[in-house]
């Protein structure tokens, strides 16, 4: 059973539908770590046109829904209520494998570090155990304005 279902992450992150990128988040070390999860369905908007005959989840998406399970990871600690966690760099990014309809992601971001408003996660996408992306990523936490 979930951790947090996607009305409870909602509540810690800013993202919306169709920007909403992971359904649920399975574990949770608030400020340190968060594994979730995105069911691919062959209805996301972006499978329209990448690629019509051969269905592929475009890359960076799949790095934003790691940011996603990152922000709500960082979010989680008290003090940052209403504030936004924004990209400020991605390094080492790697695709390894596609990642297609019907696929479940299994997002995982650890912070490994952190300084004032800035910090750094390393992040795995993986599907049936495999993986199929890692990043690290800068963020910078924001008051959502």
């Amino acid at each position: 059973m979930a951790l947090l279902n996607t009305k409870q992450i909602m509540e810690i992150i800013p993202h919306r539908q169709p920007f909403l990128l992971i359904d649920t988040i399975e574990e949770l070390e608030a400020g340190k770590r968060a594994v979730g999860k995105k069911c691919v369905s062959f209805n996301e908007p972006y499978f329209a046109g990448h690629f019509p005959n051969e269905p592929v989840m475009p890359g960076v998406l799949i790095i934003e829904a790691m940011a996603q399970a990152g922000a709500v990871a960082i979010l989680s600690k008290p003090g940052q209520e209403g504030k936004t966690a924004y990209f400020a760099g991605i390094q080492n990014a790697k695709f390894k494998k596609k990642v297609k309809p019907g696929d479940v992601l299994t997002l995982e971001l650890e912070i490994i570090k952190e300084k004032g408003p800035i910090g750094v996660g390393k992040g795995t996408a993986k599907v049936d155990g495999a993986l199929v992306a890692s990043a690290e990523l800068t963020f910078a936490i924001g008051n959502g304005e």
